[in-house]
């Protein structure tokens, strides 16, 4: 019998995958990962983790498999609390959830499996595991879920082969009333449990009180830019080259506040991420303000009227070598290639056409249409068919 570690989380996935491992005659052992302590900025009752490391307790023991709690929180504050203060500090967004599966629960959870014997770990994410034979190795493939309204395979493009290798997710090919139908029958305490929000492990946050702990609050002003500005009338100039004109579209438009008029006030630009709209607490506008720049160097936030303000669209980016990532090694472009994929830039965004150019500092994904909010320290990831080939953090 092959031991299976299962992340068990408190919540209905996890639960159910567990169980379906049972089944398939696995040897499974259920952990429960404590990420976090401080209680003081968390939304109450949100999420508290004595809550689910209880109802995980409880599966397990209805399931009649070993369990037991294991304490990351330090890990999780180095690895994933400090780089979000850093990005934050830096005016970017990152997305913990993506560096918590990389990070935490498929390096040091899958350590702590691997030292407890353990062949294989697994999740409850909603998507799917695949296997072909290139050349002689086993390659393994990261798919999209079965139930299209809950694919999570987007938070899993940093994982490597290695990683995946090691991976199990049960639940793949299912879809969550299917899931919930299995833990109804059987008598499983998560089965109505409703889904976890917020962060991977933390629950929901105020993320401003949150980011408080390390970044100072400061006052600075809010300036709307015109839907009309000149900004949006830039000359395009003729390029030379494909690379030459994929820059040009890449570059974001640069603000200052004598482009706009100022009409508010904001406690520090750090808190505020690209495509914001709530607590800029600014009325008088038809259509609600939109962040469509932040400026935490003079700490200014940049706003435009309407969720179609031009400064929110652009379509294209870039991604640096550096933050680079294949899941397919065996795929990945060449300087002066090009590949045509399905992209996304956030979770449950659908995936739209695009084309990756790889060049020699990195690699420009061209969106066919203009993308809203595209935000600098959020991955894009990047598909072919049903398969995740690689993602990058966007620069």
């Amino acid at each position: 019998m092959k031991r299976v570690i299962v992340g068990l989380s408190g919540g209905v996935d996890s639960s159910v995958a567990a169980y379906l491992l049972k089944e398939q005659g696995y040897e499974v052992i259920g952990l429960f990962m404590k990420n976090w302590h401080d209680d003081s900025v968390t939304i109450s009752n949100e999420c508290p983790w004595l809550e689910d490391s209880n109802d995980a307790m409880l599966v397990a023991d209805k399931l009649g498999i070993p369990f037991q709690v294991v304490d990351l929180s330090e890990q999780y504050k180095e690895r994933i609390v400090d780089y979000m203060f850093k990005e934050y500090e830096m005016g970017r967004t990152p997305n913990p959830d993506v560096l918590c599966n990389r990070e935490i629960k498929f390096d040091v959870f899958l350590k702590i499996a691997l030292d407890l014997g353990a062949d294989f770990v697994a999740t409850g994410h909603y998507c799917r595991k695949g296997e072909a034979e290139i050349n002689g190795k086993s390659v393994y493939k990261l798919l999209t879920g079965k139930d299209e309204n809950k694919d999570q395979s987007y938070f899993l493009c940093q994982l490597s082969q290695e990683q995946l290798s090691k991976a199990l997710f049960p639940i793949g090919e299912l879809t969550k009333p299917e899931v919930r139908k299995i833990a109804t029958e059987q008598d499983l305490i998560t089965a109505d449990k409703k889904d976890s929000q917020g962060l991977c492990f933390i629950g929901k946050v105020r993320l401003p009180e949150f980011l408080q702990q390390k970044l100072q609050p400061k006052e600075g002003v809010i300036v709307q830019i015109s839907e009309n500005s000149t900004i949006y009338n830039r000359e395009i100039p003729s390029f030379r080259s494909k690379e030459e004109e994929l820059a040009f579209f890449a570059k974001k438009y640069k603000y200052s506040i004598a482009d706009g008029k100022i009409v508010g006030k904001h406690q520090g630009a750090h808190y505020f991420t690209k495509g914001q709209r709530k607590g800029l607490a600014v009325g008088g506008t038809k259509e609600p303000l939109f962040v469509i720049d932040t400026d935490v160097v003079e700490n200014v936030i940049y706003t435009g009227e309407g969720k179609n303000h031009s400064g929110l669209y652009r379509n294209v980016l870039f991604v640096s070598n550096e933050e680079l990532h294949w899941i397919r090694t065996d795929l990945a472009l060449k300087n002066g290639e090009s590949l045509q994929v399905l992209a996304r830039i956030r979770y449950r965004q659908k995936l739209e056409n695009a084309t990756l150019y790889k060049v020699e500092s990195g690699m420009y994904v061209e969106f066919q249409n203009k993308q809203s909010a595209i935000t600098e320290g959020q991955f894009v990831a990047w598909y072919v068919n049903d398969e995740l080939l690689g993602s990058g953090v966007i620069a």
